[in-house]
């Protein structure tokens, strides 16, 4: 069974770090590129990031740009992000989603709430 469990979410005050989590199972981890995604209240779904399968290329939404890092570790199946100076418009529920290169089928995780508030 394929499985992305995401973890590390929560309340943090403006200008604080927070680091994701998603545990990978059920499929060839290193076979897939990975993404983060998030979904703020009320709102629709923003890319966030994507690592390419191997690790050495990373990309960035502009809004997250200099302040987010992807990271992924293949030996460990896991997908990391790590969140500096957060704002309050970070605020959203943040998914972890994984695309097979080879043919671009995806899954995606339940999910972990960020929640960025004095």
């Amino acid at each position: 069974e394929v499985q992305l469990v995401e973890s590390g979410g929560g309340l943090v005050q403006p200008g604080g770090s927070l680091r994701l989590s998603c545990a990978a199972s059920g499929f060839t981890f290193s076979s897939y590129a990975m993404n983060w995604v998030r979904q703020a209240p009320g709102k629709g779904l923003e890319w966030v990031s994507a690592i390419d399968n191997g690790g050495g290329t990373t990309y960035y939404a502009d809004s997250v740009k200099g302040r987010f890092t992807i990271v992924r570790d293949n030996a460990k199946s896991t997908l990391y992000l790590q969140m500096n100076s957060l704002k309050t418009e970070d605020t959203a529920v943040y998914y972890c989603t994984a695309r097979r290169c080879t043919d671009g089928i995806n899954y995606w995780g339940q999910g972990t709430q960020v929640t960025v508030s004095s």
